[in-house]
């Protein structure tokens, strides 16, 4: 990694802060801010989280639903494991259209919220990572759709640009309320934000 993205990450507060508090990364943040504010993860939840590596999100999902809920993350690569008997990882791709199914099995019932951190390799071509960022969401948004139960939500990293539009009306034909939130942790200067969509129509 270059050293200059270095610096500038151990400057940035939020990264200072999940060294601190333990969070394996500084996404933590985003969901717990954008949860506090939105009400989208609640005690007692079962959540599914994708693209889960390292498990920032893991954690932060955790914390909100307690011991009354069901965490399971998912991601390309093996998440280290949690010290919690509700919490559980898998190996799995978005991309594949045996994920739901396979999901399914690990968990204790519909859930509630599906959220999607997943991210491309960035290429540093804007317009071929804002393509692949949206075909990950879309992927993503497949298969909450068969896990979600009816009034349920989901949670997804987009980069802004020309086909934002489109996903934000797909949402909106499958979701009662759907909503761009830019929670603080994210930075100013990124493109990245998040759709929130709850009401799911099942």
């Amino acid at each position: 990694m270059p050293q200059a993205w270095l610096r500038e990450q151990r400057r940035e507060p939020y990264y200072r802060l999940a060294k601190i508090t333990g969070y394996r990364s500084r996404a933590a943040f985003k969901l717990l801010q954008a949860s506090k504010r939105k009400g989208l993860i609640r005690r007692g939840d079962v959540v599914v989280d994708l693209g889960a590596y390292p498990g920032g999100w893991i954690q932060a999902s955790r914390s909100l639903v307690g011991d009354s809920g069901f965490v399971l993350g998912v991601d390309l690569k093996e998440v280290a494991p949690l010290p919690f008997p509700n919490v559980a990882t898998m190996v799995g791709d978005v991309r594949d259209p045996a994920l739901p199914k396979l999901i399914r099995d690990r968990l204790p019932r519909d859930p509630d919220v599906v959220i999607s951190d997943v991210s491309p390799n960035i290429s540093g071509v804007w317009e071929v990572d804002h393509a692949r960022q949206t075909e990950l969401a879309e992927k993503s948004l497949e298969v909450a759709a068969r896990l979600l139960r009816p009034g349920g939500s989901f949670f997804a990293k987009v980069f802004q640009g020309d086909m934002t539009k489109g996903f934000i009306d797909r949402l909106r034909r499958r979701f009662d309320e759907v909503e761009i939130v830019k929670p603080p942790a994210s930075r100013s200067r990124s493109a990245e934000v998040y759709v929130l969509a709850g009401g799911f129509h099942g």
